[in-house]
């Protein structure tokens, strides 16, 4: 280690897959078809480096594909760099594939045992903490059956059970946090901060920018096999989020463009067929012969009601996209229903930039009767003061009979951004006072 403080040293480690188009699987099919063995090479990681402190808790980020859990096996050492050194200072456990070493035959107990060999311990240390283990999975009724007979909810909880009460210097978790029902979730992040309490190293790969910043201390970004950006969880998750909303404007705005190109294609085919069959059939009147007014064919509403425009303004009514904590916030809805619309209610969610549900309200839960209404209707909602924290945000809006079913359900119609500059963490500021 070049600095005594640090459980973890990685430096500039690069990493390469050989991705087969038709791989033979026998000795017989390499022989015979040689072609078949032809592969790309695809380099997953192209010189990553960063440092974890002794007692950090360490979140890695990115999308699909961007190196996050080729870089964790690579530190729990099932995989290998083929440039760069890893370096690590204690004791390893790891939360990579649940029960992977499980036999199906063996019960619980015994499957215990072999598990957390495997991190280290003898079957001294391992009689000394198997009750706690037992009791922490909270499988006592089922610990001396087959471990095949459990649900797959048991057998997570009883892996995750002996990774955690290994007393490890270094705790490595890929995205298998959700593991059991809610109280059982509930139970194991408290037990992940007791063990971040205790001075425990953990690095945490997570799509869930919430769970690093109520775990973390500080997020590294891997793009595309480099760090992108690292430092403070909520500035460099800030950032994750800002490019992963960038990406999904993106492909909504092309994905529009291609809805654009298509409906007019159909129009122009549509035009085209007509006036063909004006020229085989002389009898039928050119458009506007007789009437005076020219035909024109209209583009096809594909929904029964549609959102012309979704606007945030500010208390002045002045649109306004970036807000400071507690302002007033309105939501401006402009709809058009294509049919007699009756019997409906409007819900509306809002929703943070990393998918997580914020606030839910609606027509039926305010008690609000909505009359039956065709063609242009406007939707005002006002929230008075926006106590969310700092992030970005979006509107859902869902329109539904009154028996639940969908009419029409459009996301992200409307977006905005908290700015403030109080360190607060979390969802929401809550008023308090010390004593």
């Amino acid at each position: 280690m070049r600095n005594p403080e640090n459980a973890i040293e990685v430096n500039n480690i690069t990493k390469t897959f050989k991705i087969y188009h038709d791989k033979g699987h026998s000795l017989k099919e390499k022989a015979l078809h040689v072609s078949r063995r032809k592969y790309e090479k695809h380099q997953v990681l192209k010189g990553v480096s960063f440092e974890v402190k002794k007692g950090e808790a360490v979140g890695l980020m990115g999308q699909n594909g961007c190196g996050k859990s080729t870089t964790l096996k690579m530190l729990t050492k099932i995989m290998y760099p083929d440039t760069g050194t890893i370096e690590m200072n204690g004791r390893i456990s790891s939360l990579l594939e649940l029960g992977a070493g499980f036999h199906p035959d063996l019960s619980g107990r015994e499957n215990i045992y072999i598990n957390a060999s495997t991190f280290g311990l003898t079957k001294k240390e391992i009689d000394k903490r198997i009750q706690d283990i037992i009791d922490f999975s909270e499988l006592w009724d089922f610990i001396d059956n087959p471990v095949r007979t459990y649900s797959s909810g048991m057998y997570m909880r009883l892996a995750f059970s002996v990774a955690i009460n290994v007393d490890a210097d270094i705790l490595l978790i890929d995205e298998i946090l959700a593991v059991g029902d809610l109280n059982f979730q509930t139970k194991c992040i408290n037990k992940l901060m007791e063990i971040k309490a205790s001075g425990t190293t953990i690095v945490l790969v997570s799509h869930s920018t919430d769970q690093i910043e109520s775990i973390c201390d500080r997020s590294i970004w891997i793009h595309e096999g480099v760090v992108r950006a690292q430092g403070e969880t909520q500035v460099v998750n800030r950032e994750y989020v800002n490019y992963m909303r960038s990406l999904r404007n993106q492909a909504l705005e092309e994905e529009q463009a291609r809805k654009n190109e298509e409906s007019a294609g159909t129009v122009g085919e549509g035009t085209e067929a007509s006036s063909e069959s004006v020229s085989e059939n002389e009898s039928v009147n050119a458009p506007g012969e007789e009437t005076g007014e020219e035909q024109q064919p209209e583009p096809e509403v594909q929904d029964k009601i549609i959102v012309k425009s979704a606007v945030i303004t500010n208390a002045s009514g002045e649109s306004q996209s970036l807000f400071t904590l507690g302002e007033s916030v309105t939501l401006e809805i402009e709809l058009y229903a294509e049919e007699l619309v009756k019997d409906y209610l409007i819900e509306l969610n809002l929703v943070r930039a990393d998918v997580l549900f914020c606030y839910g309200v609606s027509t039926s839960c305010d008690r609000i009767a909505c009359e039956e209404w065709q063609g242009d209707r406007k939707l005002k909602i006002t929230f008075p003061q926006m106590n969310l924290l700092k992030g970005l945000y979006h509107f859902d809006l869902h329109i539904a009979n009154s028996d639940g079913s969908t009419i029409v359900f459009k996301g992200g119609i409307a977006q905005f951004e908290i700015e403030m500059d109080t360190p607060e963490r979390g969802l929401v500021f809550l008023p308090h006072e010390w004593k």
